[in-house]
């Protein structure tokens, strides 16, 4: 396809972006059309919204995170959690964990009542309640620990192709990236995903995209993905142009505009949908992702409430007054919405900048909470590690 000019309806009417050459990506032995990933997001990356993102382009669609303690026990939100749609395919589901016979205890369930396609574990969680345990962008600091729920994960997971997620690190002191993915790609994951910050940074200030390109300088042999502060197709491919990584993890950058994943697909040689994202046809999608959790959750009260959050992502810089702004973030019902989306003036025409950037939360940089006596060793204490089992989160979706 090569550098040539794209037209695309979102942004303005017409608007020229930057493309990339027609690019595929595989992850074990699965073949993806376009190099893209919607990242696990607790609370968002339900069926519903994987569903609603892959009606408008390609790629892989991975699950918000589950817990695999809670998995092992059979935990009934976390067993709803993991079930998919029989529309979706590849299949993707996201394991966090601290104990390594515990992670692949849940694997296992995961292969033998097929359950997924592909299965990815959680290294880059920077909230307190996870790294305080030990868990999520913690737990690389401890390299054998690291090491060890890789390879036994690796081994009980057979065909299925299994990748990680990671951060940088800790903080700028305390980097974990290169020795965790040469360690992951010996162990023989499939693929490594990097959101280029550190734990401690959140999700502030900008990515440091040249840690993706270390990353894929170190490891040769396996895809490097990069994440972090792709709100566009145009980040996407200079992140990839930059970085010479293999494929991008989109996160917060869909917030509200499930259509990217088109813009993606479309950037990168393959099919995806291009929109003209007129106040009405946001509006329509609002209403789709809606019914779609109304479905998910077999409960109208539930979903009608679940979309809540989803408002002032929908609407960020269109023309929509408090009051309905107000009245869909409090609805409860279908018709609710129905009548309040009815008032908007359909006709509003995208609002350009006003509705592009930064989505989804920031926080500001600030000290990870960690285990006590945490980073006085790269190894982990026996009193440590029966800690971290005992403390295991119980609840999946973060």
């Amino acid at each position: 396809m090569g550098h040539q000019g794209l037209r695309v309806w979102e942004n303005r009417g017409d608007m020229t972006l930057a493309t990339a050459s027609a690019r595929t990506l595989r992850i074990g032995p699965i073949d993806l059309d376009v190099p893209v990933v919607l990242a696990p997001m607790a609370g968002i990356t339900n069926t519903a919204f994987r569903r609603l993102c892959r009606e408008y382009g390609a790629g892989l669609y991975v699950s918000e995170m589950i817990t695999s303690r809670a998995l092992v026990e059979r935990n009934e939100t976390t067993m709803r959690l993991i079930r998919h749609h029989e529309s979706e395919t590849p299949r993707s589901i996201q394991l966090y964990g601290v104990d390594p016979k515990t992670i692949a205890d849940a694997v296992r369930i995961i292969v033998a009542e097929d359950h997924a396609d592909h299965i990815d574990l959680n290294f880059g969680c920077p909230v307190p309640k996870v790294t305080r345990k030990g868990g999520g962008a913690a737990l690389p600091w401890k390299s054998s620990l690291f090491s060890d729920i890789v390879t036994q994960a690796v081994k009980a997971a057979g065909d299925i192709p299994l990748t990680v997620k990671m951060r940088k690190g800790i903080d700028r002191d305390h980097l974990t990236f290169l020795d965790a993915g040469r360690a992951a790609e010996d162990a023989g994951v499939a693929a490594i995903a990097l959101h280029a910050r550190t734990a401690g940074e959140y999700y502030s200030g900008h990515a440091d995209w040249n840690a993706i390109g270390e990353l894929k300088q170190a490891v040769t042999s396996i895809p490097v993905l990069g994440n972090g502060d792709i709100w566009s197709a145009d980040d996407a491919v200079r992140m990839m142009e930059q970085t010479d990584c293999d494929g991008v993890v989109v996160g917060r950058g869909c917030l509200g505009r499930p259509w990217l994943f088109g813009e993606l697909a479309t950037a990168f040689g393959g099919e995806g949908k291009t929109v003209d994202a007129t106040l009405g046809f946001v509006a329509d999608a609002f209403k789709r992702h809606a019914e779609l959790l109304v479905e998910f959750f077999e409960d109208e009260d539930r979903g009608c409430r679940d979309i809540r959050k989803h408002v002032s992502w929908y609407f960020k810089g269109y023309p929509v007054g408090g009051d309905i702004r107000t009245g869909l973030a409090t609805s409860s019902s279908l018709a609710e919405i129905d009548e309040l989306l009815a008032r908007l003036d359909h006709s509003a025409p995208y609002p350009g900048a006003d509705a592009e950037g930064q989505r989804g939360r920031a926080g500001h940089a600030k000290r990870t909470a960690l285990p006590d006596k945490w980073l006085e060793s790269r190894e982990i204490a026996a009193s440590t590690s029966e800690m971290m089992r005992g403390a295991e989160i119980e609840n999946s979706g973060g």
